[in-house]
C-alpha cells in the first residue's frame, strides 16, 4: 500500500476486487502494535452487514477508492472476526493463510499479545 497516505483517510473509502467489483466500504483500519503500520482495513461488505478484513499490503489507493487484489467471492469468505477490538496474533495467521500471504518472520515464534492489531479508526455505528 501507499505508505504517504494517512490510515485514517482510508475510512469511508470504497473497496473495489482486482475486477473493479465493489466489496464495500472501509470501516475501520488496524496498525500493527510494534511498528504502527496500517496492516488490515475492515470492510463493510453490505452482504448481512459483516466486515472482511483484507490485507492493505499489496492493496493500493487509486483515485480515491482501495483496490484489493483479490476476488471479491475471497474477501467475503475472509474469517470474520468483528471489528472494534485487536486483532490476536492466532487471528492475523488465519487471515494470513486466508489470503495465501507469507507470514511476516515465518520460523519465528507466535508474537505474544504486545504484537497484536488495533484499530486506529472506524466509522461510528
Amino acid at each position: 500500500m501507499q505508505t504517504d497516505i494517512d490510515p485514517r483517510n482510508l475510512i469511508g473509502l470504497r473497496a473495489i476486487d482486482r475486477d473493479g467489483r465493489k466489496i464495500g466500504t472501509v470501516d475501520e483500519v488496524y496498525l500493527d502494535d510494534a511498528t504502527g503500520v496500517p496492516e488490515w482495513a475492515a470492510v463493510r461488505t453490505g452482504f448481512f452487514s459483516r466486515d472482511a478484513f483484507v490485507p492493505l499490503e499489496p492493496s493500493e489507493v487509486v483515485g480515491g477508492v482501495l483496490r484489493v487484489p483479490y476476488g471479491r467471492a475471497l474477501v467475503r469468505e475472509a474469517p470474520d472476526f468483528g471489528v472494534g477490538r485487536h486483532l490476536s496474533p492466532e487471528q492475523e495467521l488465519r487471515l494470513y493463510h486466508h489470503y495465501g500471504l507469507d507470514v511476516p518472520g515465518a520460523g519465528a515464534p507466535v508474537p505474544d499479545e504486545d504484537m497484536s492489531f488495533g484499530r486506529v479508526a472506524g466509522s461510528e455505528r
